[in-house]
């Protein structure tokens, strides 16, 4: 019995191994994100200088794993063989979960997601301990709910607080150094370098060494008793130096990010490593105590050790430093999380990740109703200074960076200023709520959510919050389920559950690599959108232009294939399929329209006053082939779903050859589009012209047979339609192709 009682805690430890690897990279988003949104340096040296912080924050952390203890459960109610099903059942949740988040590229908090693992199994055991108690027990007995309800507070707390701060201070900080900080610095650079690196240092000597276990606690008590003057004493050294650094001609901007970014990610692995070992380390300690005093009876045994606190070896810090180090610098799913916030917060406009909703529209048309009210009333002279201080014309930003040094600095100093002043006054703010919504607040403040994105940028935010919200649900039900399947289905459950954790991350990773195939697959986009050179703009924007445009003939053909083969064989899953396949289609040509108006912007006036009715026919000319395709699906799928008459033979014969001669025009149209050789062009809009003719001659004499036979009304309609779209379709691809051409 032993034996498998230490395979389960093997299996533990190896699961936390998955658990530092996925947990850091949802959390490395939270100290690279504004380094790496401001292009403060290499990403080499920004994750080297993340990984020093990592690793100092993780084997100086305070060791305090009693949230996994005895933070949620009253241990001494709980049977060894129990806790040991807890403990797997939260780890596995633990892993999967914050994958499924990293694989969606949406940041969520470790803490919460641990607190309501523990939360859900610790209810379901409950539930059965009470049921089994004759009423000896209650769930004041077994459940502590206090810390499950200070992380809801916290997230309200973190979300309001943080966005506030983030836009006030932001745009403080705007009218002060305006968009073309480097000519406004004489002054202000060193005060602004000493405040923003006293901060910084603060925060690490209140956040980042407090209970430190390899820091001599006398020390500790002297920084306590002596935090004024070191802070005063910071403030004046630190100003005086940045001024100097200033004369020298050194960036005061980039090493307050830089020193940021450490700062944070020491703090983060300091104090979240509890989130991803504090379980597995529980557990272990659980085991010991078993083997040196539970004889032999897991279900006897109760454990009442580990109310006590927990003391973790250094080994085991150094290792998960290490671990999460090595997981950091090769994930890619971290720098998808990253990229999220990032694009949310990006200063120019670009590709969006996130549609529209109902409360992002009410909330712009409320915004810039209550933004035209304050105009109408401010004096004029004044909008016009403040106009001034937000001039983006003059906006000195690094190639390829999403948002300025001035941004980036304020975002890693306000962030650890906040958790400093939440962990004094014992406020539970989330550290990773804080980092992102502070990056949100300063975005709106800089103006970054323009007319043109606002309503993009604030569905992202909605839907990371509720993504928060979810992450509690889902953890609280998934980690319930888990542990209860264990409980009653034994090891026999436990060895199914984990099978199951480990194809759900390989199919995690799958899907991840298949989304990741696809952004790379639109590089052009990225490569136009962050180019300086207009000339370049440009064909770029072309090569883009006509891949969209064969690609968009290419889905035409084949979804029409697809749907009038679907009709004539009455198979109503393939029109179904086809009917998806179109909703998709236009919503991917709605993301691809936006990117190259942007790159139509970026290219000579002259130039793009040339291009435009040309680039504008053919986005428009692949709009109405979706609708058109639309047009011929919806009737059909309608007919076959009642079950009415099939097509008459008749009529499939007459359609088939001139649906083939229409698919073998549109694929040549399609090769001529992506291979941008038009010299075969003028004969293939001239068939397509004859092809015209052939479907209107069909179509009347279609018309003609409607009037004189009778029970086939259904399908003459439904065919009818088809043959007018078809003929609508010819004449719509062969404007597309025109538009290609023109815009060559």
């Amino acid at each position: 019995m032993e034996t498998i009682y230490l395979g389960i805690i093997v299996f533990l430890f190896i699961l936390a191994v998955f658990d530092l690897s996925v947990g850091v990279s949802n959390d490395a988003v939270n100290f690279l994100n504004s380094a790496v949104g401001a292009k403060v340096a290499s990403f080499r040296t920004i994750i080297i200088i993340a990984s020093i912080g990592i690793f100092c924050g993780a084997t100086m952390s305070n060791g305090m794993m009693d949230i996994a203890r005895h933070g949620i459960f009253q241990p001494a109610h709980f049977y060894f063989n129990e806790l040991m099903c807890l403990f797997l059942a939260v780890m596995v949740s633990d892993v999967v979960l914050l994958d499924v988040f990293n694989t969606l590229g949406l940041p969520t908090s470790t803490t919460v997601s641990l607190v309501f693992e523990l939360l859900g199994g610790t209810f379901v055991l409950a539930l059965i301990k009470i049921a089994t108690s004759d009423g000896l027990l209650g769930f004041g007995d077994l459940l502590n709910t206090d810390k499950a309800l200070t992380v809801i507070l916290g997230i309200f707390l973190s979300v309001a607080i943080a966005f506030i701060f983030g836009t006030v201070v932001q745009y403080i900080a705007r009218l002060v150094f305006t968009f073309n900080y480097t000519k406004r610095l004489k002054y202000s650079i060193g005060i602004f370098g000493g405040l923003a690196t006293t901060a910084i240092v603060y925060f690490m000597l209140l956040k980042g060494l407090k209970g430190s276990p390899v820091v001599p606690q006398e020390t500790l008590a002297w920084v306590d008793r002596h935090m004024a003057v070191l802070v005063l004493g910071c403030f004046v050294f630190f100003t005086v130096l940045m001024q100097i650094f200033y004369w020298c001609k050194i960036n005061v901007f980039k090493i307050v990010v830089l020193l940021g970014t450490f700062a944070l990610a020491m703090a983060f692995a300091g104090n979240d490593l509890v989130n991803f070992i504090g379980v597995p380390l529980a557990g272990l300690s659980a085991y010991q105590d078993y083997v040196a005093n539970g004889q032999g009876n897991p279900a006897g045994f109760l454990m009442s050790s580990l109310n006590e606190s927990a003391q973790t070896p250094f080994i085991f810090l150094f290792l998960s430093g290490i671990i999460m180090i090595v997981a950091m610098t090769t994930s890619k799913k971290a720098q998808n999380v990253i990229k999220t916030s990032v694009d949310l917060a990006r200063q120019n406009e670009g590709e969006e990740m996130f549609g529209t909703s109902a409360v992002a529209r009410s909330l712009v048309r409320a915004s810039t109703n209550t933004g035209a009210f304050i105009a109408q009333y401010m004096p004029k002279r004044l909008g016009r200074w403040l106009d001034s201080r937000f001039n983006q014309d003059v906006m000195i930003l690094k190639p390829g960076a999403a948002f300025d040094l001035v941004r980036a600095s304020v975002n890693l100093v306000l962030a650890g200023l906040l958790i400093a002043a939440g962990t004094s006054m014992k406020l539970p703010l989330s550290t990773t709520y804080v980092t992102f919504i502070v990056a949100m607040g300063s975005s709106l403040a800089d103006r970054a959510w323009s007319r043109e994105s606002a309503v993009f940028r604030i569905t992202g935010v909605l839907s990371v919050i509720g993504g928060w919200f979810i992450t509690a649900g889902a953890a609280f039900t998934l980690c319930f389920l888990i542990t209860l399947i264990m409980y009653y289905g034994g090891f026999v459950a436990m060895l199914v559950m984990i099978g199951v954790a480990v194809l759900a991350l390989l199919k995690s990773n799958a899907l991840f690599q298949k989304r990741k195939k696809a952004e790379r697959e639109d590089e052009v986009f990225q490569q136009f959108a962050t180019s300086q050179n207009k000339a370049e703009v440009f064909s770029l924007l072309r090569t883009h232009y006509a891949t969209t445009l064969s690609n968009s003939v290419d889905f035409a053909l084949n979804n029409y294939c697809l749907l009038t083969d679907a009709f004539m064989s009455e198979d109503l899953k393939r029109l179904r399929k086809a009917s998806a396949q179109l909703e998709t289609a236009r919503d991917q040509l709605k993301k691809t329209r936006r990117k190259e108006i942007i790159g139509l912007r970026r290219i000579d006036k002259s130039l793009a006053i040339e291009k435009n009715t040309w680039f504008h026919l053919g986005i428009n000319s692949c709009e109405q082939m979706l609708y058109c395709l639309k047009r011929m699906c919806d009737p059909c799928k309608e007919h076959v779903d009642n079950h009415f008459n099939p097509l008459p033979k008749q009529c499939a014969e007459e359609f088939i050859p001139l649906r083939d001669e229409l698919a073998t025009l549109m694929g040549q149209a399609r090769d001529i589009l992506m291979q941008n050789n038009y010299a075969e062009a003028d004969k293939v809009l001239t068939d397509g012209d004859a092809l015209k003719e052939k479907f209107s001659a069909l179509r009347k004499l279609q018309m003609n047979r409607i009037q004189e036979e009778e029970g086939y009304e259904n399908v003459s309609l439904v065919y009818l339609n088809l043959l007018q779209e078809s003929q609508e379709l010819v004449s719509v691809w062969r404007h597309l192709l025109r538009a290609g051409r023109n815009f060559k």
